[in-house]
């Protein structure tokens, strides 16, 4: 078995060399006989190629696919870089969208603050809120405005709509607000149009309760809550918001200011009102001192007779 495949390959590599030998003659004889310049072995090359290359159609066929696959696979990667161009500048819109968004809602917001008619002695202080400086026991914002701007401890603050609290605190350039919805807040109002006084207590929730109301069957929700004025903390006739009734039965405000979303708050100057404590001439006339001494001497001398 080992002889049979000496023999066998030693058959097969003379072989090889000699297939190997006549195929290098051939190439060599076809590019001499390609390389002549004879018009008659031009005319045999044209109609070589003329018979020849037609039929090499399915030869191309796999060379062909292949340059469409590059050309497809090129433009793939067009298209792919296209969309990741316009990823990015969805996403800048995107983002110049949330802008405009914030811009429009600052913007109505401000706007509010305009349109909100108050006293005319009252002038005001526009701030923004920095942060909340809450807790789950104690509700309250910062703003950037403080003692360098004129606040005072104790000022009544709004947004664009409704009362929201009171000046609980005052630095240098900052001050905190007391919401109206934490526990250690309580508001003296009015409800309208009943004319009921009540008081509101916070509870840290989003409608406070109203207490100490004078005639509960008076009262009707969606009546109108103002603040009364009284104590001299609130100014008179700030709009807190309006009556609404849980589903236990209970009184409670629904506040005109939007909690959710304190961006501008307004403080109002509130220098106190001026308390009369005399009686005034149309309730009893100030007399000469002179007519007055005179009548008390008319009245002793006719007693005395």
């Amino acid at each position: 078995m080992a002889k049979d495949r000496r023999q066998d390959v030693d058959y097969l590599t003379p072989l090889r060399r000699l297939l190997g030998s006549v195929v290098v003659l051939l190439l060599f004889a076809l590019f001499l006989f390609w390389r002549i310049d004879s018009p008659r072995v031009e005319r045999f090359r044209a109609q070589v190629l003329d018979q020849v290359v037609p039929s090499f159609d399915w030869a191309m066929a796999p060379v062909n696919g292949t340059l469409n696959i590059l050309r497809d696979f090129q433009s793939y990667t067009r298209i792919h870089q296209q969309n990741q161009e316009l990823r990015r500048e969805l996403q800048q819109m995107k983002a110049w969208k949330e802008a405009a968004l914030q811009l429009e809602q600052e913007n109505a917001r401000l706007l509010d603050l305009n349109k909100v008619r108050l006293d005319p002695r009252l002038t005001h202080v526009t701030g923004v809120v920095m942060a909340d400086s809450g807790s789950p026991f104690r509700q309250s914002v910062l703003l950037n405005v403080g003692a360098r701007d004129g606040i005072v401890d104790g000022w009544a603050t709004m947004d664009g709509i409704g009362l929201v609290g009171r000046i609980s605190g005052v630095g240098q350039k900052t001050a905190r607000v007391l919401l109206l919805t934490d526990t250690s807040s309580r508001l003296p109002v009015v409800i309208q149009p009943s004319g009921q006084r009540a008081l509101i207590e916070g509870d840290n929730s989003a409608a406070p309760p109203i207490e100490f109301l004078e005639a509960p069957e008076l009262v009707r929700p969606g009546d109108r809550i103002i603040s009364s004025g009284d104590g001299g903390v609130f100014p008179a006739g700030l709009l807190v918001g309006r009556v609404a009734e849980d589903p236990g039965g209970r009184l409670r405000v629904r506040l005109a200011a939007d909690f959710e979303r304190l961006e501008y708050l307004r403080v109002l100057r509130h220098l106190g009102t001026e308390s009369i404590r005399d009686p005034g001439s149309l309730i009893e006339p100030e007399l000469d001192p002179e007519a007055e001494n005179g009548v008390n001497l008319t009245t002793r001398e006719g007693t005395d007779g």
